[in-house]
């Protein structure tokens, strides 16, 4: 508890550290290995945690019960869930406990596939279900054979099975939207504005810094994830907001400054808009402090 009672809350950044006897840029482990990393590491899994690298998570048995960017999702037995770098996210610990399953974690550019926009779990059915299960299961095998290749085509192999087991998780959404492969424009785009969202709040900036029209922006975003490329952008502010405003205790005045708001009325503003509250009143919420 912080000063007059008020909770105090900070963001783990967590960067990758695989096993001694991990391959370089990917592991593959089990929910009881994960506890006992977290505590090696002196990592409460339970508390808001902002990985560098990306995690599958696969349940087998029972149900993971886990909160992704203010959202809670329960994946059940036979459930998907791809948790991207730089998300905060938090385990239910006592699930890590009574569900199995196995979690795959590699660096950003290990392969080359972007997670889905829309990022909620997946319940695969027949045939994709057991075809997902299979490549995994190869994949894990792969994983543990540090004998059989030269270590070269050891990292290739790896690289192809996921690569072939999140082609094939992108493609069980029935919706186009959410499993369409990003094109190249929309790919610089959110690049561009995952470095710069916190200075440039205006999509004709990033139109002219990459070349392109605001409108060859908007339609690449549309195709994207269905949302125009302002309101992706806006999204991306507002979610930087709510997690400074949840996880630490900055002044709504520092946040806006950090976010690259002229003043603070600006900011308020920008955010009532787009959540129907004020910031201090969103902290109140998502505190339960009301």
């Amino acid at each position: 508890m912080g000063k007059n009672g008020q909770h105090r809350l900070e963001i783990t950044d967590v960067s990758y550290r695989p096993s001694l006897s991990a391959p370089i840029g990917m592991d593959v482990l089990d929910f009881a290995e994960l506890l006992v990393r977290g505590e090696r590491r002196g990592i409460d899994l339970s508390a808001p945690q902002r990985p560098d690298f990306h995690h599958l998570i696969h349940v087998t048995a029972g149900t993971l019960r886990h909160r992704v960017d203010f959202t809670d999702c329960a994946v059940e037995a036979g459930g998907w869930l791809w948790v991207r770098p730089g998300q905060v996210h938090q385990y239910v610990t006592d699930d890590l406990t009574t569900a199995r399953g196995t979690i795959v974690i590699w660096q950003p550019g290990f392969v080359p596939a972007d997670p889905p926009f829309d990022q909620s779990p997946l319940l695969p059915t027949e045939p994709h279900a057991g075809a997902a299960r299979l490549t995994l299961r190869h994949l894990a095998h792969e994983y543990a054979d540090l004998t059989s290749l030269p270590l070269d085509a050891h990292l290739q192999t790896l690289r192809m099975l996921l690569s072939v087991l999140l082609l094939r998780l992108l493609h069980v959404r029935p919706d186009p939207v959410s499993s369409a492969p990003a094109d190249d424009t929309f790919r610089r785009y959110s690049a561009a504005l995952e470095r710069d969202f916190r200075t440039s709040h205006h999509v004709s900036e990033y139109a002219t810094a990459l070349g392109y029209s605001p409108r060859t922006l908007t339609r690449a975003t549309l195709a994207a994830t269905g949302t125009t490329a302002k309101q992706y952008l806006d999204a991306r502010v507002l979610l930087e907001a709510k997690r400074l405003l949840v996880h630490t205790d900055a002044t709504a005045a520092d946040i806006s400054r950090t976010l690259g708001f002229a003043e603070p009325t600006d900011f308020a503003k920008f955010f009532r808009r787009r959540d129907g509250r004020t910031p201090l009143a969103f902290r109140a919420v998502a505190r339960g402090q009301t």
